[in-house]
Parts: C-alpha cells; structure tokens; sequence
C-alpha cells in the first residue's frame, strides 16, 4: 500500500526517537552476546530491514572479528573526531547490513569521558533515522558507560544462559535499567539452551525473581538453542544465516526477528 503524503489522513508519522534502536545487553560475558546481536542484525536484513550494526563493546569490540573484517575506520576515529559516524560506517556485503566497527582492547574507547560517550550515543540515535533497524551490541555488565549507550535505546533485549552468575547479572541489569528508565521495553533471550521447553524453564527462572522483587515482568524474546553450526561459524568467522541457515539456532533468531518486527 502507497500512502499519499499529500493527504492530511495518510501523512506518514514521525519516527519516535531512538524506537527503532535495539540495545542487546547482558549481565556477564560469555553468553553469546556478540554472536546473537549479528545474527539478529542479518536476520533482519534477510526479511528486508535496512539495518546497522553498532559494536558497542567498548574496549573488548570482537564484531569485526567474528565477521572477518579489516575495517579502514572504526569507533576510535569517531571519538577522536577525525571521522563522523556515518563515516566510519562499513557496508558488510554479504549479510547485507551495515556496521560500525569497534576497536578492540583500545584505551582511548574503553576510558571515554562520559559526557563523549553520551554525545555519541545522540549521534547514533540520530543515524538511526536512516535505518529500519539499528542494533547496539552492548558491553557486558551494568556499568555507567553500557547504560549511557542503552539510554536511548527503543528495546532492550538481555541476553542469559542457565549459568547461575548469567541469570544473577541479567536479573542485575534488568533492576538497575528497570529502575532508572521504567518505561523501557526490556525483553529476554535464553541463549544455548538445551531444547525450547528447557530454556522457557530458565527464563522463568528469571521472570520470578523479576516479578518477586521489582514487580515488573519482562516478556521472553526467545529461545535459542544450543547448535555446534554457532561455533563452526564463529570459527570460520562466517555469519551463521550464511554458513549454515537451515540450523535450529538460525531458525530460533529468525523466529525472534518475527515476533520483534510484530511489535506495533
């Protein structure tokens, strides 16, 4: 359907800021953060989304690695001003998004004043005007500087395992992001669970402590589960939708890309 923008009705709305940004965090390290946040990217290229991939995770960035890439630019020469954002912006060919490089074990990135990082965060709400969708791989934990680039974030998605240390610092996350923004859309992904009924067992896990204390409950993203393609992929440093789409974590993600472009 074509809409008319001539007609006062069918005026196109503006976009709310920051809606179309989804911030994947996570409490601990180790839970397949990066890996989900690329996947999600390309699953959502592959049903049509113009989308971005922003490696958020200041001083240990490993996106670029994952994907095999030797960026020319990347988040450093943004903050040292050299480059704008949309600059240091690269076209990944072959999963058909764009991404923003990090740089990994960079000082200059991981020591950023705040008040940088919070001008940065802006501009990436302000990049993400050209996109359907921008992903924001997170660094892990609760930190002042992950919470600055989550802030305007339109969807959070918190990533977790059955580790103990996992759903304690996802339910961590949750409470001090719940807290401080009550309004955000948080939602939970169980990642390398042993089968869907096993990881819809640990997300209540969650959704107990969450409702039990904070009296707020995050609905379940999804679950995906545990599938030997994810590491021959992240070894090939291969995109998983390209080396192998046909897998079962492949069609978790895409289930998740379904229900999230749902989201009215």
């Amino acid at each position: 359907m074509t809409l008319d923008s001539t007609s006062p009705n069918l005026a196109p709305r503006p976009r709310v800021k920051g809606r179309n940004v989804i911030a994947v965090a996570s409490g601990k390290g180790g839970v397949g953060k990066t890996w989900f946040s690329i996947t999600l990217t390309h699953a959502l290229a592959r049903v049509g989304q113009r989308a971005l991939l922003f490696d958020g995770d200041l001083g240990l960035a490993n996106v670029d690695i994952q994907l095999g890439l030797m960026p020319k630019h990347d988040l450093a020469s943004v903050v040292t001003g050299r480059l704008t954002l949309n600059q240091a912006t690269l076209v990944y060919d072959e999963g058909g998004f764009d991404v923003i490089a990090g740089r990994s074990g960079s000082g200059s990135l991981a020591n950023i004043p705040l008040s940088r990082l919070q001008i940065l965060s802006d501009d990436l709400t302000l990049l993400a005007n050209s996109y359907d969708r921008v992903v924001v791989d997170l660094g892990a934990g609760v930190e002042k500087t992950v919470r600055i680039l989550a802030g305007n974030a339109g969807t959070v998605l918190v990533v977790a395992t059955d580790e103990p240390t996992s759903l304690t610092d996802a339910y961590a996350f949750i409470k001090v992001t719940h807290t401080e923004r009550p309004g955000t859309d948080i939602r939970v992904v169980v990642n390398m669970a042993n089968s869907t009924r096993e990881g819809e067992r640990i997300y209540n896990t969650l959704l107990k402590a969450c409702e039990g204390f904070l009296k707020f409950s995050p609905p379940l993203a999804g679950v995906v589960r545990r599938d030997l393609k994810v590491r021959e992929a992240i070894r090939n440093q291969t995109p998983l939708l390209t080396r192998s789409p046909t897998s079962e974590a492949a069609a978790d993600v895409e289930a998740i890309v379904t229900r999230l472009l749902k989201t009215p």
